[in-house]
């Protein structure tokens, strides 16, 4: 019997504001850069960090689990941030929700974990570029010096009145990931464009 299944292409939260993202991008001559990084893998991960599993999570994985507040540990293509005390985010590339899933409850064995998949429910802006800090500087108050907020930060904030998860990537010229819930990812871009007028012209 032949698939009759009607597929539906994906599309990110902010597949509209492409071209204006875009646009500003190349106002500000490379002042500011904005773009979205749609259908990032995400996976939220709760467990005792000082039992058994933390660890082998982390060697299948291929990364610890950061224990230090507000940090960021990278390896390859994962991400994992620190959003508590026994709670982190794996962040990894599109598509990779059920490997990722298997391999953390694999590792914990016997040992109690949460591992949620929470892909659909954020979406991630990229802010880069040398005003990046002062563009998010605009609408959070957090002190994003270099020195208090640098390469391998994270931070669950407010920006532009939205509530979001702050990076500071590892590379400076990486700049900064947005994860921004998608219900609120369109009013939290039109903000990002206007706070961004002052070098977008």
């Amino acid at each position: 019997m032949a698939d009759t299944a009607v597929t539906t292409p994906l599309r990110s939260p902010l597949s509209r504001a492409a071209d204006r993202l875009a646009a500003a991008t190349r106002a500000s001559g490379g002042t500011i850069r904005l773009a979205e990084l749609p259908f990032l893998t995400q996976i939220n991960v709760r467990l005792d960090p000082k039992g058994a599993a933390a660890d082998a999570v982390g060697l299948a994985l291929g990364l610890p689990l950061p224990v230090e507040p507000d940090t960021v540990v990278r390896a390859g293509e994962l991400t994992a941030l620190w959003l508590g005390p026994d709670e982190w985010l794996v962040v990894g590339p599109p598509g990779g929700q059920k490997d990722l899933e298997s391999r953390v409850r694999e590792a914990a064995g016997d040992e109690p974990v949460s591992v949620i998949d929470v892909s659909a429910q954020r979406t991630t802006l990229l802010v880069a570029g040398p005003r990046a800090r002062d563009l998010l500087a605009h609408g959070c108050s957090l002190d994003l010096h270099p020195r208090v907020f640098g390469p391998g930060r994270c931070a669950q904030t407010n920006l532009g009145r939205t509530q979001v998860v702050l990076v500071a990537r590892d590379d400076p010229r990486a700049g900064f990931w947005v994860l921004v819930r998608s219900s609120f990812a369109g009013h939290l871009t039109d903000w990002l464009l206007d706070a961004a007028v002052e070098w977008t012209g």
